[in-house]
C-alpha cells in the first residue's frame, strides 16, 4: 500500500492527503481546488503552474523543460499535471493558475416583453381537518384548485414532503405555486400568502456562469452575479472536458456535481442579497452550448467528441430541478431551450431571441465570441448558423504571459514614438495579458510594422528582442519578469480570429450575399463586450465594415434566458428559431480549408 503524504496548498490554506505517486493536478481537483488546466492536464498548455516551496518533489519532466523557461525552473516553478507526489510538500499557486474572482460579463441590453411566466400563484384559505372532515391535505388543495377550473393537480413526493407541515404551521393559508400545462397542473411549492415568486436565469458559458435572480411578477432583476465555471479545472474547452468525462462514470458525474454546486452557491448568495429565501425560486431557465447542456443534465457526451457531433437530445427540455440537484423549490422545473446542432446550443438560441428586437427586414450577423464561438446570419427570413472552435486564446490561455480578465491583466496596449503604454484591469501592476489585451497588442504591432500580414516579426523594430534566437516583443515589466508577445502568441490569435472570420465568410457564401449586404453586426459575449472593435477589424476578425454597423450588446444569452423565464411565448419563439436555423458544419464544408488559410492572414 502506497504511503500517504500531506500537501499544503498556499495561499488557499488547503491541506490534503494523497497517496504517493498521485498527480498533483488530479489531487487538487479531487479536493475541490480549481486550478486552471486549459489542456485538461495533458501537458501542452502550461497553465497549471505551481511553485515549489518546501518538501520532496518528483524530477522535472521533459514536458516541463519544454513548457517552462530555465529561469522559471530555477525559481521552482512546476506544472501540476506533471508533478507527482513524492513526499510531504508545500506549493504556492500563482494567481494566474487559480480560478479566482475575475471579470465576468453579466450585463446585457434588456428588452421589454409581455410577462407570461410558466408558473402562477394561487392564494387559498383551507378548512382544517376535523373528526368529520378526514380529507387528505392534497385532496383539500386539489378541490380548492378545481373551483378555479384548474385540471387535476400533480405533486411530486418532494412537494408532498413539505406541504403538510407548511399548511399546519401557517394556519391552513398558503400561496400555492402551480405550473399548469395542457393535461395537468403541477404543484411547485407552498409559500406564505403574498410571497413574491422568483425565477433563476443562467447563462452557462464554458468559462463563466452568469446568474440572475428575477421577480416573476414584475420582471425586475433583483440580483445578479458572475462566477467562473468550476469545470475549468478539468479543461479549458469543452473538448478537453468531454475527454475527461469519457474516462468513466465518476468523472462525468464529477463535472455535473461541481457545476450544480456552484449554481446552488450562486443562487444562495443572490437570495441573501435580495433578502429572500431559496424556496421562493419556483422556476429556472438555463442556457448553454450543447456540451454544457449535456454536462448539466448528466447526459452522455462521448458522441459530441467525434464527427458528426450528434447530441443526445436537441429538443427543448423541462427537467425537475431536484433531478439535477438544484436546491430551489421542491417541484420547480428547469427549462433548457432547444439546441440547434453540433455545438450550437440553447445559449445561441437565446442570443437569436434577443435579435428579434431588430427589424426582420434587416440582414444581421450575430457573433457570440467565446472559447467556442457561435455565429448566425439572418437574411431574407432565413437563419444560417455555425460553430467555430476559436479556442481559449481570447481567455488568455495558450498565450505565453496570458491570464484571464483579472486584476493585473493587461487589457489595452498603445504603441507610439515614446514606447509602449499598457492599461491593466484594476490599474494594478501588470501580471499578464488577457484576451482583449493580446488582440489590442497585435493590432498595434501591425500598425507600427512590428508584424507583417503573415504574423512575422520585424526583428529591427523597436521593442523586439531575441530570446533563444526567437523574436519577442516586450510589453511591460511584470512581477520579476518581462511580459512579452511571442511568435507563438501571434499564431494563436491568427488561429482564433481565422476560425471566426472563416465561419462568417462561409455563412455569407451559404446565403449568397457579400459582407456589404449585412446591415448590423451584433457582437455578444464577455469577450465581445470588452473587445476593441478597431483592433478586431485591423487584424481581420470581421470584414472591413463601417464601425457604426457594429453593436456590442453584452451578455445577450443571459438576456434571452431572462426573456424565456418571464414568458412562455418567448420559449415557444425560441423553439421556432432553433427549428428554422440551417446549421452549417464548417469542418466538412468544401471551402473551409481554403477559407481558413486565407483568413489567418492579417
Amino acid at each position: 500500500m502506497a504511503p500517504i503524504y500531506r500537501i499544503d496548498l498556499e495561499p488557499i490554506g488547503r491541506r490534503i492527503e494523497v497517496a504517493a505517486g498521485t498527480n498533483l493536478l488530479e489531487a487538487a481537483q479531487q479536493a475541490g481546488i480549481d486550478l486552471v488546466a486549459a489542456c485538461g492536464g495533458i501537458g501542452i498548455c502550461g497553465t497549471c503552474r505551481v511553485k515549489q516551496v518546501t518538501g520532496q518533489f518528483s524530477p522535472v519532466s521533459l514536458v516541463e523543460e519544454e513548457q517552462l523557461r530555465p529561469e522559471e525552473l530555477a525559481e521552482g516553478y512546476r506544472l501540476a499535471c506533471q508533478l507527482e507526489v513524492a513526499g510531504d510538500m508545500r506549493v504556492e499557486i500563482p494567481p494566474e493558475s487559480l480560478v479566482a474572482a475575475q471579470r465576468v460579463q453579466v450585463e446585457g441590453q434588456d428588452v421589454e416583453i409581455t410577462l407570461d411566466p410558466s408558473v402562477l400563484p394561487f392564494d387559498v384559505a383551507l378548512d382544517p381537518p376535523g373528526l368529520y372532515d378526514l380529507r387528505s391535505d392534497l385532496t383539500r388543495v386539489n378541490q380548492a384548485l378545481s373551483e378555479a377550473d384548474y385540471p387535476a393537480i400533480r405533486a411530486d413526493l418532494a412537494v408532498l414532503d413539505c406541504l403538510s407541515q407548511f399548511l399546519r404551521s401557517h394556519d391552513w393559508k398558503a400561496r400555492l405555486v402551480i405550473h399548469p400545462d395542457a393535461h395537468t397542473t403541477n404543484l411547485v411549492t407552498a409559500l406564505p400568502v403574498g410571497a413574491p415568486l422568483l425565477g433563476l436565469a443562467v447563462d452557462m458559458g464554458s468559462t463563466k456562469l452568469a446568474v440572475y435572480l428575477v421577480d416573476l411578477s414584475s420582471g425586475v432583476t433583483l440580483a445578479k452575479s458572475g462566477v467562473m465555471n468550476p469545470q475549468i479545472s478539468f479543461g479549458e474547452d469543452v473538448v478537453s472536458r468531454i475527454a475527461f468525462a469519457n474516462k468513466g462514470e465518476g468523472e462525468r458525474k464529477l463535472l455535473q456535481t461541481r457545476l450544480v454546486e456552484t449554481l446552488n452557491q450562486s443562487a444562495a448568495e443572490l437570495c441573501k442579497i435580495a433578502a429572500v429565501r431559496m424556496e421562493q425560486i419556483v422556476d429556472a431557465v438555463v442556457v448553454g452550448n450543447t456540451a454544457m447542456h449535456h454536462f448539466l443534465c448528466h447526459l452522455p457526451v462521448s458522441q459530441l467528441g467525434a464527427a458528426p457531433y450528434v447530441p443526445a437530445v436537441s429538443e427543448a427540455l423541462d427537467v425537475r430541478a431536484s433531478e439535477l440537484g438544484l436546491a430551489i423549490a421542491p417541484g420547480a422545473c428547469v427549462h433548457l431551450p432547444a439546441n440547434i446542432a453540433g455545438y450550437v446550443g440553447g445559449d445561441h438560441v437565446a442570443v437569436l431571441l434577443t435579435t428579434q428586437s431588430y427589424s426582420p427586414e434587416k440582414t444581421l450577423v450575430a457573433v457570440d465570441i467565446g472559447t467556442n464561438t457561435e455565429i448566425s446570419l439572418l437574411h431574407d427570413r432565413q437563419i444560417y448558423s455555425c460553430s467555430c472552435a476559436s479556442g481559449p486564446a481570447f481567455e488568455g490561455a495558450h498565450i505565453h504571459d496570458g491570464m484571464r480578465a483579472a486584476p493585473g491583466a493587461i487589457e489595452r496596449v498603445r504603441i507610439s514614438e515614446k514606447g509602449v503604454q499598457v492599461t491593466t484591469i484594476g490599474n494594478t501592476a501588470p501580471a499578464g495579458i488577457c484576451g482583449t489585451g493580446i488582440l489590442n497588442a497585435i493590432s498595434e504591432m501591425l500598425e507600427w510594422n512590428v508584424l507583417d500580414r503573415r504574423g512575422v516579426f520585424n526583428r529591427q523594430a523597436a521593442g523586439v528582442r531575441l530570446y533563444h534566437n526567437k523574436p519577442e516583443f516586450v510589453l511591460a515589466q511584470g512581477a520579476g519578469r518581462d511580459i512579452v508577445v511571442t511568435r507563438q502568441d501571434v499564431s494563436e490569435i491568427q488561429l482564433a480570429k481565422g476560425a471566426i472570420r472563416s465561419g462568417i465568410e462561409l455563412l455569407l457564401q451559404e446565403a449568397g450575399i457579400p459582407a456589404e449586404a449585412v446591415d448590423d453586426w451584433i457582437v455578444a459575449g464577455a469577450f465581445g463586450t470588452y473587445l476593441d472593435l478597431s483592433s478586431a477589424l485591423r487584424v481581420g476578425m470581421f470584414p472591413n465594415m463601417p464601425l457604426e454597423r457594429f453593436h456590442q450588446v453584452g451578455n445577450a444569452a443571459g438576456v434571452g434566458a431572462k426573456q424565456m423565464l418571464l414568458s412562455v411565448h418567448k420559449r415557444r419563439e425560441a423553439t421556432q428559431l432553433a427549428r428554422q436555423s440551417h446549421y452549417v458544419e464548417l469542418t466538412t464544408h468544401p471551402n473551409f480549408t481554403h477559407t481558413f488559410m486565407e483568413t489567418m492572414y492579417f
